[in-house]
């Protein structure tokens, strides 16, 4: 074979990393002829099979390219398709995993906190409800309405009202009935 013919064949032993030029002189050196000639030709024979297999390659891709157009699969939904079994993956680590976890455990957490400080405002309502100085005051303004209204039909007791005026707060956002409007 002369050089010509060989194309991308080199003759000359290329040194890999690390590894000293001088080494790869003498290494040459050292090999016969035959050797040499026998490298060779198993070096021809590598590149052979790798073109053909370069070609085998690129005819499958284009195989593929011409399955995927008859069956209507576009660039968009192979990407939508990646975008699944990339989140799919990101789902099944176990970094994931513990991060949903302690999301979770921390929402419980903050859940629990919230129902307690709502508890926790219940009961100083009405602790302050039956405090005497609250007691004090509603005597004051049931006083200060039968003076002012005289006798209507009643309406209920302040606490009453408060308690209906609360509850209606909680649960919806309606306007209070119109009895509990006059009644305060």
């Amino acid at each position: 074979m002369d050089r010509g013919e060989q194309g991308l064949l080199r003759t000359d032993p290329v040194p890999e990393e690390g590894e000293d030029v001088a080494a790869t002189i003498s290494a040459t050196e050292t090999l016969s002829e035959e050797e040499q000639e026998e490298l060779r030709r198993e070096l021809a024979k590598v590149e052979e099979e790798i073109q053909t297999l370069s070609q085998v390659l690129a005819a499958k891709e284009k195989h593929l390219a011409e399955i995927k157009r008859k069956l209507g699969i576009n660039s968009l939904q192979e990407l939508k398709q990646n975008i699944a079994k990339g989140w799919q993956d990101v789902t099944a680590t176990s970094a994931y995993k513990k991060t949903s976890e302690t999301l979770s455990q921390a929402g419980q957490k903050a859940s629990a906190a919230f129902s307690s400080v709502g508890s926790v405002i219940t009961k100083k309502l009405e602790d302050v409800k039956n405090s005497p100085t609250f007691k004090s005051f509603e005597e004051k303004v049931e006083n200060l309405k039968s003076k002012v209204g005289g006798t209507k039909p009643a309406g209920g007791d302040f606490g009453e009202v408060l308690n209906s005026a609360a509850n209606a707060s909680a649960t919806t956002t309606e306007p209070l009935p119109e009895q509990t409007q006059e009644s305060l």
